[in-house]
């Protein structure tokens, strides 16, 4: 029986194979589409979900409350992990993490960048990274020990074993041993890097670290398998308290309480929410398309369902037949259902073609490494049930509608009708393909205005023809000689320095003092230690008073404001106001206009600017004159060679870093725009079904209507009017989803494109538009088609 459905099957679909190549492309592109979704959801799911003990490794969150507000971060005290290590027995293991950026190593001659990090010296027993040399009771085992990645053990010793043991020289400061050499990171990695320094190294370095009121690195721990995160939440919800009072005294205005994140959810669940716990981030992306896979591949079924039931009526007398014969209905449902799977075995083979064809693109769209893993069972477990379901969601209409024919009526030739019910059934299933299509075609447009939104908005600075460079190595002592022999280069027209790449201005305090300041008030500064020209440099208005200058030796002690910070102080004529900070006493000697130094979403915090000329661990801001950027990066190169000959030359362009704040969204906006256009291709291919089918279903009627004087376009509007009413109200109901959806991502942005009318006008007029194009071929057709073929049988 199942070979005689099989065969039945196959020459139906020969027999008709525009309708079958119809189909087969329909359901094909939606199974390609949701199986390539589904690709990516498994590989964001499966980021740093692969470490042994996963189940028992947690990061620390901190639910802060301080200014009046709630908030949440990442950021800890440099001493937490061993504190909570001693004091809390469920913890077995703690470590701290600092990603480090990019440092400079040296073997002999051999000068090489790599990214980096810091950590105590349980990471590597807590976390499941392969050691190739070594042991992980011995990695970062002492403040100079240093463990490597098996490319940069290859680069500098030739290979991991050899590596073991050597000195490698950091920064040309310090000589480290490697204790250990780890294999390549996976691709499914959040956190990467090439080396890791025991974490006592940067205490050591950078005593600003320990401070418990300081909060810098992340910090994970280990639980021991007895114990349950429950009971251990209580217990680290206020551990913070007495360490910050110590440090900072009694402090009701600050507060910092400790949680619990599961590590392998920190990738997908990184925002914090109003209630400062994580509630959301990747996952939101991971849930949406999620969904936009499922309504795609619903989309595509429903297509199968449409063109299944308009070819019915050339089926009519084979169902006569069979029922004449003594099949029953059952047997009938079993034939349609077993051709529908047929079907969409065809379609999964043609899909997977697709998917191979496309990964290439699709992986350097999404930044990934995915693959089709056609040697994993459960691969072809998940096609096997992607063919059923979409087979038994795609037939099961209409192999009960076909298998429900009266044989006497089909055999006697009259016309085959389904009843209203069965027609409004079909209209509604258009609806919904084009209210999918209208709901991702108004997204698509919205997200691509608030990328370019965010690409175009005036930041407060220049970021075009702006280019950073580190201060290493011997420039830490040449700043001044840097500048002056820098501004005499062709090509650049001014040079300052900053602590940090404005897109990296992360640094914040507590420690801001005014007159007239409420002793339990601790409002948060941002942060930035600047040289000489820097607002000049940056492009940034000043709104009062000016810039640093070597004119006035008190700029030493003097602070440029934000407009935001001035709001938060209450000052209403600020230049020369007192103000101290981190405890040197002073005056605000400028009012820069606020700057979005962090991505628009959020809003602009206040900022305090000093000046820090000298060892500042940061880099040059170099301004270029627009078309000489090349010429000036040569010279600059040469410059760098010259006067800090053991570091090789590096640079980074502001228009880029600020471009990478945005690259999750940059991301949803092209999927959005591809997954769009294939929801519109598979859902006209729906309505090309529909328009077909009614076109059989009035062929009499239309040959009636021609033969009693009916004009070309009077029978276009008969044959086109009732598709665009469907498209009307698909819009109707497509439209306040939208907005809802749409205003529920923006909701993140704290600057943002506003929500315009015409873009709801416009997606309607799209969508019509595409709708009357692809009724337009049948409706002609049938309207130019001879009266005297569809009214012989009469």
């Amino acid at each position: 029986m199942l070979r005689n459905y099989i065969i039945v099957a196959l020459r139906s679909l020969w027999k008709n194979k525009g309708f079958s190549a119809i189909n087969i492309a329909g359901l094909a592109l939606g199974m390609a589409c949701s199986l390539l979704i589904v690709l990516w959801v498994k590989d964001e799911k499966s980021v740093d979900a692969f470490h042994a003990q996963g189940d028992r490794l947690y990061r620390i969150t901190g639910r802060t409350y301080f200014d009046g507000k709630t908030g949440g971060q990442y950021g800890m005290p440099g001493l937490l992990a061993r504190q909570l290590k001693r004091d809390i027995p469920e913890v077995q293991m703690a470590t701290t993490y600092l990603d480090m950026d990019v440092h400079t190593f040296m073997v002999g001659d051999k000068l090489i960048k790599e990214k980096g990090a810091s950590a105590d010296s349980d990471y590597f027993r807590m976390f499941s990274y392969p050691l190739l040399a070594g042991r992980a009771e011995d990695a970062l085992s002492g403040p100079l020990s240093i463990a490597i990645s098996r490319q940069m053990a290859v680069n500098f010793f030739g290979n991991p074993a050899s590596a073991l043991g050597q000195t490698i020289r950091y920064d040309n400061k310090h000589d480290f041993k490697v204790t250990a050499v780890f294999d390549d990171l996976p691709a499914n990695v959040s956190e990467k890097f090439d080396f890791v320094l025991n974490w006592d190294f940067l205490l050591n370095e950078y005593p600003f670290l320990k401070p418990w009121d300081n909060f810098n690195p992340e910090v994970n721990v280990l639980l021991y398998p007895h114990a349950r995160p429950e009971a251990v939440s209580p217990k680290i919800l206020h551990f913070l308290d007495k360490f910050i009072q110590a440090a900072d005294g009694p402090n009701p205005g600050w507060k910092v309480e400790l949680n619990l994140q599961p590590y392998k959810e920190v990738y997908l669940y990184n925002h914090f929410g109003s209630d400062g716990h994580p509630d959301g981030g990747r996952i939101e992306y991971v849930h949406l398309f999620s969904l936009v896979a499922l309504f795609i591949l619903l989309i595509a079924c429903i297509n199968f369902m449409n063109l299944t039931t308009a070819r019915s009526i050339k089926r009519a007398k084979e169902i006569g037949v069979r029922k004449v014969l003594g099949a029953a209905r059952g047997l009938l449902i079993r034939q349609f259902m077993g051709e529908a799977i047929v079907l969409a075995f065809i379609s999964a083979l043609v899909a997977m073609i697709l998917v191979e064809l496309i990964l290439p693109a699709f992986n350097q769209l999404t930044g990934k490494q995915i693959a089709l893993p056609l040697g994993l069972w459960t691969t072809w477990v998940l096609l096997l049930g992607l063919v059923m379901v979409s087979g038994i969601l795609s037939g099961s209409y209409p192999a009960l509608v076909l298998s429900a024919f009266n044989p006497v009526r089909v055999l006697k030739g009259g016309t085959l009708r389904a009843g209203p019910g069965a027609l409004w059934f079909r209209k509604g299933l258009v609806v919904f393909q084009f209210v999918l299509s209208i709901v991702l075609i108004i997204s698509t447009i919205l997200i691509s205005r608030q990328i370019r939104y965010v690409e175009e908005a005036n930041l407060g600075y220049d970021r075009e023809n702006l280019v950073y460079i580190p201060i290493e190595g011997d420039l830490l002592g040449k700043i001044d000689l840097f500048r002056t022999e820098a501004t005499r280069l062709p090509g650049v027209s001014m040079v300052s320095v900053s602590g940090e790449p404005p897109t990296q201005v992360d640094n914040w305090t507590i420690g801001v003092q005014w007159p007239g300041k409420d002793p339990k008030a601790k409002p948060a500064f941002n942060v930035l230690g600047v040289g000489y020209d820097f607002t000049k440099t940056m492009g940034m208005q000043m709104a009062q008073g000016r810039d640093y200058s070597r004119d006035f030796p008190s700029d030493s002690v003097g602070y440029i404001l934000n407009k935001a910070a001035v709001a938060k102080i209450g000052y209403k004529d600020p230049i020369g106001q007192p103000l101290t900070f981190w405890g040197h006493p002073g005056r605000i000697v400028g009012i820069m206009e606020d700057v979005h130094f962090h991505s628009l979403r959020d809003v602009v915090n206040p900022m305090v600017i000093h000046l820090e000329e000298k060892d500042n661990e940061g880099v040059f801001l170099v301004r270029t004159q627009a078309g000489k950027t090349r010429q000036a990066l040569s010279g600059l190169e040469q410059l760098c060679k010259t006067l800090n000959p053991k570091f090789p030359f590096t640079y980074q362009f502001s228009s880029e870093e600020y471009t990478k704040l945005y690259k999750s969204e940059e991301l949803v906006g092209r999927l959005s725009v591809i997954f769009a256009a294939l929801a519109i291709v598979i859902s006209c291919l729906g309505l090309l079904g529909l328009s077909i089918f009614t076109a059989v279903q009035r062929t009499k009627e239309i040959g009636i209507r021609k033969v009693l004087g009916a004009g070309m376009l009077n029978l276009f509007n008969l044959l086109s009017r009732e598709f665009l009413v469907l498209v009307g109200i698909a819009f109707a109901i497509a439209g306040p989803l939208a907005w809802w959806a749409m205003n529920e991502w923006l909701r993140h942005f704290a600057y943002r494109t506003p929500v315009s009318w015409w873009i709801f006008a416009a997606s309607g007029a799209i969508a019509f538009a595409i709708a009357l194009a692809t009724v337009c071929y049948q409706a002609i057709r049938t309207a130019k088609a001879s009266p005297i073929k569809s009214l012989r049988t009469e």
